[in-house]
């Protein structure tokens, strides 16, 4: 039996993703309906919804897919309980409604996750059960189970590793966990699938205006070198928290500039190992001593702790967390978790910047109460900038933007779409996510290649493991189908081990650039990513 004939293997093959191919498509000269800058989640997913839709789509990303903001979530596909305590019911509703749609179209990437709020003070139960019941009929019929009210034994079941002294009783509600650069792939290879050109390290390094309007693109491949004009009807500036880079840009050509719309705020989380949280249910703690939210939630076997809200202007593309940020992770975490962690038990160290907007004054500089809602302009010139918002709502982000595009005169709204619906992605499924892709036995980390993880298997080296998660037949996969070109890419990315365990990360690099050398004949990157390992490993003095 051929390989595409076999039973358990995706109806179609994975689409390649070879360079030269990719760099012969973008030489061509083309107008482009939609041209995407950026490609985290809000880049990802404007360009699927538009490619969807029927519009010709191109996308650049100036690093790899998600390095930047979209990798280093918290890992929760959530409805926003937090957003209750301000009143915001939309974006709440908003919020539940795309956490169904996500749980439907990628479950081999996202699923339900129970948390439990402990409660140390006979007053917090009632006060937060109430606020979670009514998250419940907000999710209506896209709820994931229902909050309980439990007791102090209740809760010790469901949270072994609790703190026991002073625990109460505590609550028990639903949302979801899902894993942020994975699906960002999936984004990004389904809207290849609906025809768009993605390419990812190729920064913008310039903007065509012609008759004070924008008309294109300048773009260069950090790889070869080579420059490309790249024409578009319409561009979005979806960069995220470097959106303000280019609005300046686009500022210049008219002889002005653009007020900052962002104010970055940096997100610190500490992964240790999850014998310190047994069990398979998060912890929420909504206000610390200090204000903040403290989650602990295991994932991939290992136990995230975070995280901090801290403004940070240098928009580092690898920030590093303060002393403070550390300190407060862990201290918070000692009040909670009957076994503490302690700085030597930390196996990797992440930091995020989140895009917030910036109010029209600025306050006492803290970002805690700035919008996580996003934001949509257009500028004279036609540029769209996005920024803002969460993964969770990337879809409903994406059709906003698309229908500022329209109503600027910059997209047509009338293009061929293979579905009537306004959201084609609403019922899309994204790539793995085919009929199959559950009945397959899989071994620990092929879960999230769901339909394909028996091509993935199919590939040279899937009996050789490298630790386990990781089989050099996924390295050959992220390279082949992928967009994987570094090192980092793979083991941060299409795997998430950099964000797991650095030292296990920094211990297998070596054979996963052999294998990448071999797949892409080109430098792999394993200096870089040694030292970027490193760094991940060690806690700020």
């Amino acid at each position: 039996m051929t390989l595409a004939q076999s039973p358990t293997l995706p109806p179609t093959l994975p689409l390649t993703c070879r360079r030269a191919d990719l760099l012969a498509r973008l030489a061509e000269p083309h107008t482009y309906d939609l041209a995407v800058i950026g490609g985290g989640a809000t880049g990802l997913g404007v360009a699927l919804e538009a490619a969807a839709q029927g519009h010709s789509v191109v996308l650049l990303e100036s690093h790899d897919f998600a390095k930047g903001t979209s990798s280093r979530a918290t890992k929760l596909v959530h409805g926003g309980v937090r957003y209750l305590a301000q009143g915001n019911l939309s974006l709440v509703r908003e919020a539940l409604h795309e956490r169904a749609v996500l749980l439907k179209n990628a479950p081999h990437i996202a699923r339900p996750l129970a948390f439990v709020m402990p409660s140390y003070r006979f007053w917090e139960a009632p006060f937060y059960g109430l606020g979670l019941k009514i998250y419940d009929l907000l999710a209506g019929a896209a709820g994931l189970g229902r909050t309980e009210f439990l007791s102090r034994a209740q809760t010790l079941d469901l949270l072994p590793g609790a703190q026991p002294k002073g625990l109460k009783g505590g609550v028990k509600y639903w949302d979801g966990q899902f894993d942020d650069a994975r699906l960002a792939l999936a984004l990004a290879r389904t809207a290849a699938l609906k025809g768009a050109l993605l390419h990812n390290y190729c920064p913008v390094t310039g903007l065509i205006h012609e008759g004070g309007q924008l008309a294109g693109l300048h773009a260069r491949d950090q790889e070869s070198g080579r420059t490309f004009e790249i024409r578009a009807r319409c561009i979005v500036n979806a960069a995220g928290v470097w959106v303000d880079q280019l609005r300046q840009l686009d500022a210049q050509a008219a002889g002005s500039t653009a007020t900052p719309m962002v104010a970055p705020s940096q997100g610190v989380h500490l992964v240790v190992d999850q014998s310190f949280w047994p069990g398979d249910n998060a912890l929420l703690v909504p206000k610390t001593q200090d204000g903040r939210v403290l989650f602990a939630v295991p994932w991939l076997g290992k136990l995230i702790l975070g995280t901090t809200d801290t403004p940070r202007e240098d928009l580092a593309r690898e920030p590093r967390a303060f002393q403070e940020e550390v300190d407060f992770i862990l201290r918070e975490s000692a009040r909670y978790l009957r076994r503490a962690p302690q700085a030597a038990d930390v196996l990797s160290v992440w930091v995020g910047l989140r895009p917030l907007v910036r109010p029209l004054q600025s306050g006492d500089g803290r970002t805690q109460g700035l919008s996580r809602e996003h934001t949509v302009l257009v500028s004279q010139s036609g540029l769209v900038t996005v920024t803002g918002g969460k993964w969770t709502t990337y879809r409903a982000m994406a059709a906003d933007v698309l229908a500022h595009c329209q109503q600027a005169g910059r997209l047509p709204a009338g293009a061929p779409s293979p579905t009537p619906t306004p959201t084609p992605t609403a019922s899309l499924p994204l790539v793995g996510a085919q009929a199959g892709a559950h009945s397959l036995t899989q071994a620990p980390g092929l879960h999230s290649y769901g339909s394909e993880a028996a091509y993935v298997q199919s590939l040279p080296g899937a009996e050789r493991w490298l630790c386990p998660g990781l089989s050099l037949a996924m390295v050959r996969f992220a390279a082949r189908h992928e967009y994987a070109r570094t090192v980092e890419d793979v083991l941060a990315r299409r795997s998430r081990l950099l964000f797991l365990d650095a030292r296990l990360a920094e211990s297998v690099a070596g054979e996963v650039a052999s294998v990448l050398q071999e797949e892409t004949g080109t430098d792999p990157g394993l200096a870089a990513f040694l030292a970027i390992s490193r760094q991940y490993q060690s806690l700020p003095a």
